[in-house]
């Protein structure tokens, strides 16, 4: 039987939204599904406009301040495999335990959760790109992908290709001398951004949310320069008027709980007030 979370237990883990993260899986029995590490990732936030964003996405979208994002986030997975069957089971998934992501996200509200939604997601693997969509409906396309994320004061920079289409995102970044990692602000626009731990997705008509756990990500800002965005501006026409407000840059974890996927209600969207407007309308 799950284990209800009381709201003085959530009162009381107020050091991080990873600690609440935590706590909702553990009272989850048997909700971790795999472990993971995900790691070197770069992550550049834009701010769009929220209309144009709401239409294309099928979840009410959550807002700072009447303010819409959306992230960019580059990063490798690493040794994907179930929590229960040992080596015989991570064996099983070698074929695609590890590869690299680029996940085109935004920030959204399910229920009484903040979470994100993926709009899209390239990934190097062609096998793990069929998988996603129909497992935990996630939006995966195939992608040549090409990383380099040293960190540590080494060069950063990275290229994903559609393979479809041949459009391309190109970036450089750069970090601070003597960077130093370390969780984000409490209650700072980097901490709403990057701590997120539930995930509202829907690809080829699969609905699915999960849910995902790791420590406070250790990071520092990172200075990114765009070469080729035309994987976003060909795939949505707001992204050429989006505003680039900032980015991160984490060595990330070797170890992250994923959750097992679960059927996503389709809700009722309520009257939203954006920084420019107010949108009205129904899920579809």
């Amino acid at each position: 039987m799950n284990r209800p979370i009381s709201q003085k237990t959530i009162a009381a883990l107020t050091v991080s939204p990873s600690a609440i993260a935590r706590e909702r899986m553990r009272a989850l029995r048997g909700e971790r599904m795999f472990v993971a590490g995900w790691t070197q990732a770069l992550m550049i936030h834009f701010e769009v406009d929220a209309i144009a964003l709401q239409r294309c996405v099928p979840f009410r979208l959550d807002l700072w301040q009447g303010r819409a994002f959306v992230s960019l986030v580059a990063f490798t997975m690493r040794g994907m495999r179930p929590v229960v069957g040992g080596k015989w089971a991570a064996w099983l998934f070698r074929s695609i335990a590890t590869h690299d992501f680029l996940n085109v996200r935004t920030y959204v509200r399910h229920g009484d959760e903040s979470g994100i939604h993926f709009i899209a997601e390239w990934l190097n693997s062609r096998l793990a790109a069929k998988l996603g969509p129909l497992t935990f409906g996630l939006p995966y396309r195939h992608g040549q992908i090409a990383y380099h994320h040293a960190g540590h004061g080494g060069a950063i920079y990275g290229e994903v290709e559609d393979v479809r289409t041949g459009n391309r995102l190109v970036y450089e970044a750069s970090l601070p001398e003597g960077a130093v990692f370390q969780p984000c602000p409490a209650g700072s626009l980097e901490e709403w951004l990057m701590e997120r731990y539930f995930a509202c997705n829907s690809a080829g008509g699969c609905r699915r949310s999960f849910r995902v756990w790791h420590p406070p990500w250790p990071q520092c800002p990172a200075r990114v320069t765009l070469r080729d965005t035309s994987l976003l501006t060909q795939n949505w026409p707001w992204f050429k008027d989006a505003a680039m407000i900032g980015a991160n840059y984490s060595p990330g974890f070797e170890e992250v709980w994923m959750g097992k996927p679960h059927f996503c209600g389709v809700e009722k969207m309520r009257p939203q007030r954006f920084r420019h407007g107010v949108f009205f309308g129904e899920m579809g």
